[in-house]
């Protein structure tokens, strides 16, 4: 059966269903892959690099030839490991742009029994085909505002725990967002991985039902969200969560209480100028004293300023203002679900 040359979604569906590899170099996979790959490389760093250079300085015969006596080698491993990783014999191969590396794989891989699909242009057409995407988002997103402290990303998680559709951009990001975000978390994927990650989040929804979504600033740490997808949240209903200030810094405390004073001292020297010098004292002698509520409390009203600056300059397309006497994050996901209930039924009564 001959291989089969696949645009990115056909690709990507057909991915889905067959062991998916990806034969670049470990540090081409490292830089960005598509959710789901495996590392397959043909080549290793200093091999891809040596066969490069040996195509710029000598041509692409000698590159070819340097190429296959690497492979060569190769060729029995890397049929047992595809038959170990593949014992139905179905697999998705990818390069960087679907030329020799992808296709010398699935030549070998047919050879030996292999029923073998590739991406037509490589991983660069896959790029191509979800940043093309986010620039077109129109999906139903309901936005889950609020200030620092007031739960946001546990009441989005209590959504999903009702049976609603999240995109937990903070956990895509391994970052909450804030000089704090750092604290507790794995390292930050690549921006390239965090927009492949999301991709694959968006792809698995349904996008005909609403979508909820945290409020956040474009940046999330040293990532970005994709600027045609942030837009597109900017202009969708925000729900913002009034909740009091003790629940907010409880919040806070109960996050970070158990990480190393050092951590949330450089923290808050991130934002020493916004913050002033006189606060950063008070909040450096709360913190090596213990007292970390009077810490947070600190923290919150620098948050609270630029917080406020962004709810009176918000485009979104309406703004529900929920206030409660709570933080319970599972009660508030509760009047969240039944206000967005009730605004469809109203809507669906509007239009007959």
């Amino acid at each position: 059966m001959p291989t089969q040359h696949l645009a990115p979604s056909e690709f990507l569906a057909a991915a889905a269903e067959r062991v998916l590899l990806d034969v670049r170099s470990p540090g081409e996979y490292a830089q960005g892959h598509i959710p789901g790959a495996i590392s397959f490389p043909l080549f290793s760093d200093e091999e891809r690099a040596e066969v490069g250079t040996a195509y710029k300085q000598q041509g692409s015969e000698t590159a070819m030839l340097l190429g296959l006596r690497i492979v060569g080698p190769k060729m029995e491993g890397f049929v047992r490991q595809a038959r170990a990783l593949a014992p139905g014999r179905r697999l998705a191969v990818h390069c960087w742009r679907g030329g020799q590396r992808s296709g010398s794989m699935a030549w070998l891989f047919r050879q030996a029994g292999f029923d073998v699909v590739t991406l037509n242009c490589g991983y660069k057409q896959y790029r191509q085909h979800i940043l093309a995407q986010f620039e077109q988002t129109s999906l139903p997103f309901l936005v889950v505002g609020g200030k620092t402290g007031a739960g946001k990303t546990k009441i989005l998680h209590a959504l999903r725990d009702l049976g609603e559709q999240i995109i937990d951009l903070e956990g895509l990001a391994h970052h909450k967002g804030s000089s704090f975000g750092s604290i507790g978390e794995a390292p930050q994927p690549t921006v390239e991985q965090f927009e492949n990650d999301l991709f694959d989040a968006v792809s698995r929804l349904d996008h005909n039902r609403h979508i909820w979504v945290e409020n956040e600033s474009r940046s999330i740490g040293r990532v970005y969200v994709p600027e045609g997808f942030w837009k597109w949240m900017r202009r969708s209903p925000l729900y913002h969560i009034e909740v009091p200030q003790h629940c907010r810094i409880e919040h806070l405390v109960a996050d970070y209480v158990g990480y190393s004073a050092e951590e949330l001292e450089a923290a808050f020297r991130r934002i020493e100028k916004k913050l002033g010098g006189q606060h950063l004292k008070a909040a450096l002698d709360a913190l090596h004293s213990g007292n970390y509520a009077d810490a947070a409390e600190i923290a919150l009203n620098y948050y609270d300023k630029t917080y406020r600056y962004g709810l009176e300059n918000t485009t979104a397309s309406a703004v529900y203002m929920l206030t409660f006497d709570h933080g319970d994050p599972r009660l508030i996901a509760q009047v969240c679900l039944e206000h967005c209930l009730a605004e469809l039924k109203a809507e669906q009564l509007v239009n007959g």
